[in-house]
């Protein structure tokens, strides 16, 4: 089931609310006729009771109209024009209403559907909305990613809720089926960030993201145990990041050297000090050794390896090389954060 973001009444409640006012209309109904019950006159001419009221009112408003009851004063009449056929014709629309409420959301829901898939392309897949899940999507909205291109695969109904109120698109579904992984169109997507909370979910989400694709779609997936990292990378995922062995560094580092945690969080934590940040080499740079550049160049990325930039061997900058720096995070941005 697909879940858009800012998603219109529902029509149970639509529904409720119809009823709602149908049975209100009735009941004032009731009231005036009970009221003014002497003026109207049965077929067995013993007056109206509470129930005749009812009974009245009901086929009255329905258009049913039996005839056995019949207003006979000119009062009783002229309640029927001024009250009793304009809530006749109220209560006609409030059922009609209702049929083409539902009908024309389901048609709206569906207009909006077939409008996002076809704008729907180089799209990020989050599956799980949990911890690691809600940490991927909010350093994506940090480093500028349109909102619109990240789509959540979630099946649990806490995280379906939290996910939709925050503005995205939801598949409520197992990742782990095909058929989800297809509703959010795996296909056309740019990566997949697998960030369950059970490693074997991971493994099968992976192996089953590969088999839709082919293997061209990148896939970064989060495990707990380091031994299942290599099970995740022969399953075809790109990256994978090992939660319990980075969380143990950091709290090996803060106890060894606690100034480098600091240092690490800064780098980390977007807005504050320094940040990570990626851009491609410019023309001028080509052929120059990245520690001459202006900038504090940490890593050289070519062809999707990284490059050591230390060590007796100089390495000078090619065309097409991706350059990883740190930058002042309070300035204005010139590459891409990571």
């Amino acid at each position: 089931m697909i879940h858009l973001p800012l998603v219109r009444q529902g029509p149970l409640k639509a529904l409720g609310l119809r009823l709602l006012m149908a049975t209100s209309l009735v009941l004032l109904a009731v009231t005036v006729i009970y009221l003014d019950r002497d003026g109207y006159r049965d077929v067995n001419e013993d007056g109206l009771t509470l129930l005749d009221c009812f009974y009245y009112a009901v086929v009255s408003l329905s258009t049913t109209g039996y005839g056995d009851i019949t207003p006979e004063t000119q009062a009783a009449r002229l309640v029927n024009v001024l009250f009793i056929t304009p809530a006749r014709v109220l209560f006609l629309i409030i059922l009609v209403g209702t049929t083409l409420e539902v009908l024309t959301d389901q048609y709206r829901k569906g207009l909006r559907v077939s409008r996002w898939r076809r704008k729907l392309k180089d799209h990020v897949i989050i599956c799980g909305y949990g911890t690691k899940g809600r940490a991927a999507v909010a350093a994506l909205l940090e480093t500028g990613y349109d909102k619109s291109r990240i789509v959540i695969v979630e099946n649990r109904e806490a995280g379906v809720r939290q996910a939709a109120a925050g503005g995205f698109v939801v598949i409520e579904g197992d990742a782990t089926r095909s058929s989800v992984l297809n509703e959010a169109d795996v296909k056309n997507a740019k990566s997949v960030i697998i960030a369950t909370d059970r490693d074997e979910a991971s493994v099968l989400i992976t192996l089953t993201v590969r088999q839709l694709t082919a293997g061209q779609v990148r896939i970064i997936a989060a495990v707990r145990e380091q031994e299942n990292a290599a099970l995740l990378k022969q399953s075809g995922a790109h990256h994978v990041i090992v939660s319990s062995s980075t969380a143990g560094r950091l709290l090996g580092l803060t106890t060894t050297a606690p100034p480098l945690i600091d240092v690490v969080e800064d780098l980390l934590t977007p807005g504050q000090g320094m940040a990570l940040a990626m851009r491609s080499a410019e023309r001028a740079e080509v052929g120059r050794n990245p520690r001459e550049l202006p900038t504090l160049v940490v890593a050289l990325i070519r062809r999707g390896k990284v490059l050591p930039l230390g060590g007796e061997q100089a390495v000078t900058i090619e065309t097409g090389d991706l350059l990883v720096y740190i930058r002042d995070d309070e300035s204005v941005p010139s590459g891409v954060s990571v």
